[in-house]
């Protein structure tokens, strides 16, 4: 994630600041540059950019900004649409007339956020449902009753680009109930939207497509029946071996899973290295005798047309934020060891993404 500055002020922003605390600025972000912009009032509902890179260019408030608090996103004043680029990828809202519900919306908008930020980076197809058939979209759902039966439950999951949060998972103690009850070393808003994320892309840049044969040979088959192969996860467990070929547990399932799974880590190696090179991060560990390995501080992890730059710089990095949140008392940020058949499938994954940038 870049870090931002006010354009008035330079008093240092973050993502999701809807307001400058130095200078009092109103702020938005500007999907069109990937920017957080001071703004000023010019005349309901349009609101001026202050400063570079879009100074005197005009905007309004994504409806869900100005309504509901949950979006600080901005729409340019051409666009009719009353949502920006990130809302109108939503099919479906939370019932907001349950309470507790607008405020677990908010936690699930800011994480999406992050998603959709990532993958504008990397500069790959982001459209609704609405403006393209092939596109994304979001529905946020409830369990419509307390139950432990199945039928009863909202599953997270994808279907044919169609994204479905169970809004319980905004809940920090639900999601840690879920994460223990899984066996899960690592559970979070941001790796749901990830993880599903890559199973709309396989459909995007894999399926049906040159790159399908060496997806086979990387993952495995997916023709290989999804539904008896997670029933026999849940039943087994993973292999026992699963760590010398796999990112995580759940990867082993199934290759769609080892994809989506593979997909969501190569998401989270990327966008922190990004926030590490942005806020001058430095990882020269000091062992011993020998040469302090690679700066991560002058390095932009979208940039290298091969995986093995971004791995050398994300190795130092991953250990260094283990060590740190150990010693505040915390687990390991990063509780994964990547295997090399793990490393060559995030490689894969490089390698698709690169050429999709590519293309005109």
């Amino acid at each position: 994630m870049k870090l931002f500055a006010c354009q008035s002020c330079g008093q240092h922003l973050y993502f999701e600041n809807v307001a400058c605390t130095r200078c009092g600025h109103r702020l938005g972000f500007l999907p069109d540059l990937l920017e957080v912009s001071a703004l000023e009032a010019a005349g309901d509902p349009l609101w001026r950019a202050v400063g570079k890179p879009a100074e005197g260019h005009l905007y309004r408030m994504c409806t869900n900004y100005s309504r509901y608090a949950v979006c600080n996103w901005m729409i340019p004043a051409h666009d009719p649409d009353p949502f920006c680029s990130a809302c109108r990828l939503n099919r479906t809202i939370p019932d907001l007339s349950v309470p507790g519900n607008l405020a677990l919306w908010q936690t699930l908008e800011k994480e999406k956020r992050r998603l959709i930020y990532g993958l504008e980076r990397l500069q790959l197809p982001v459209r609704s449902q609405h403006e393209d058939p092939e596109g994304l979209a979001f529905d946020f759902l409830a369990d419509t009753e307390p139950s432990f039966r199945e039928t009863n439950r909202v599953m997270t999951g994808h279907f044919n680009g169609l994204i479905t949060i169970n809004i319980a998972e905004a809940d920090p103690a639900t999601r840690e109930r879920m994460r223990q009850s899984m066996a899960e070393p690592y559970r979070t808003i941001l790796g749901h939207f990830r993880h599903e994320s890559g199973h709309y892309y396989w459909d995007r840049l894999v399926r049906g497509r040159p790159w399908l044969a060496p997806f086979r040979q990387t993952f495995g088959n997916e023709t290989a029946d999804y539904r008896q192969a997670l029933e026999r996860h849940h039943r087994d467990g993973p292999p026992p071996d699963w760590q010398n070929r796999f990112v995580s547990a759940y990867a082993s399932s199934h290759p769609w899973e080892d994809w989506a799974e593979s997909w969501a880590h190569y998401l989270h190696i990327i966008d922190t290295l990004e926030t590490a090179q942005q806020s001058g991060v430095q990882v020269r560990p000091r062992i011993g005798h020998t040469d302090p390995g690679a700066s991560t501080a002058a390095f932009d992890p979208y940039a290298p047309p091969d995986f093995g730059p971004i791995l050398a710089h994300w190795l130092p990095l991953a250990d260094a934020m283990n060590n740190l949140n150990r010693s505040m008392g915390h687990d390991h940020a990063y509780p994964f060891v990547l295997a090399a058949p793990a490393i060559e499938k995030l490689g894969f994954i490089h390698r698709i993404v690169q050429a999709q940038r590519s293309r005109p």
